[in-house]
């Protein structure tokens, strides 16, 4: 199979994977509201190789590698790719679970994390830490690219408490991945302070010189697709990765002329409503999915009485039922009269 990492237009741009955000029913939310000319790659969650490895837990890990058949089909016709993101931090269970992905799945590539700052990853020595941990860090991407033929990217930081980018990134291009996105941030920052465009310029300019056939994306603090197309021009990279960003705006990748309608922020509300009840219903915690909410009520009259509202809702019909009462009460839109 071709690495398509190569095969993507520039400037390229990703949805981060995030942690009981990117499952597959935002994923598709978002696919949904893209222009394909903005929005390149998409990731899963965070799925643990030593969960996918065990017998009693793989059924609930694996459910963050779950991808529903309305996602696969607007994927394919957007030609967005889908990558899955594995951590851990034993290069047999990589190499185990990566051809386990390869031969069951149908993802495009394997990302692997070595940038999640959480505490109870990091004291297990998986993630960052492995920043501290070169040659494990080096072992666990080669049992990877062993036993697949899907192309293996690496997603990580700066690093531990201060800047290490030259060392870390030059360890790392050892390897040849098939990209590497860097968060412009320590392990310690986790995310306070602003992402270093500076540093990850370094690391960029080390691809430069080691390996200029992995592709380099810069990661933190980008709030738009100008601004992104800005960052990789001013910094010489290949595309950005967006996090945090898409909460303020599950639009991000289609910039529009004008902002979004109240009408049109609920109805994709009840969309994603109605996309994780058929994914998941009873299978995940419903209060989970009121994360998403604020995404789309805010900026307008009302819409922190309707956000007060849905945290209260207790199941999904009565989240139907308080949104499109409050869509009845709307005004119609202007230009409709008779």
């Amino acid at each position: 199979m071709p690495n398509f990492w190569r095969n993507l237009s520039k400037p390229i741009f990703a949805l981060a994977p995030m942690e009981d955000v990117t499952d597959t029913s935002f994923r598709e939310v978002v696919a949904g509201l893209s222009d394909p000319q903005y929005l390149h790659v998409l990731f899963t969650e965070f799925t643990s190789v030593a969960g996918m490895n065990h017998p009693k837990g793989k059924i609930k890990v694996a459910e963050r590698l779950f991808v529903s058949e309305s996602e696969k089909s607007l994927l394919k016709q957007k030609k967005i790719k889908l990558v899955a993101q594995i951590w851990g931090n034993k290069p047999e269970l990589f190499h185990t679970i990566a051809r386990e992905i390869t031969d069951e799945y149908e993802f495009d590539g394997i990302d692997i994390n070595m940038g999640c700052p959480v505490k109870n990853v990091v004291k297990n020595g998986c993630c960052s830490a492995l920043i501290d941990q070169p040659t494990l860090a080096k072992e666990i991407i080669f049992a990877a690219k062993e036993a697949t033929h899907l192309p293996v990217s690496v997603k990580t930081r700066t690093g531990i408490r201060s800047h290490d980018t030259d060392v870390w990134i030059a360890n790392l291009l050892e390897t040849k991945p098939a990209a590497i996105i860097l968060h412009g941030r320590t392990q310690k920052q986790q995310s306070d302070g602003l992402a270093d465009w500076e540093e990850i310029a370094k690391g960029a300019r080390m691809r430069d010189q080691l390996n200029p056939e992995t592709l380099f994306l810069g990661n933190g603090d980008v709030f738009s697709v100008l601004q992104g197309e800005e960052l990789i021009a001013k910094y010489g990279l290949d595309g950005v990765m967006i996090g945090r960003g898409i909460f303020h705006d599950p639009w991000f990748f289609n910039p529009l002329p004008q902002a979004p309608s109240k009408s049109e922020k609920l109805v994709q509300l009840l969309l994603h409503t109605k996309l994780y009840e058929q994914n998941w219903g009873g299978k995940k915690n419903f209060n989970q999915l009121k994360r998403f909410y604020k995404i789309y009520t805010n900026d307008f009259p009302g819409a922190a009485q309707l956000r007060a509202e849905l945290m209260e809702a207790k199941t999904y019909e009565e989240v139907y039922q308080i949104v499109n009462a409050f869509i009845k009460e709307l005004p119609p839109p202007e230009g409709n009269g008779n």
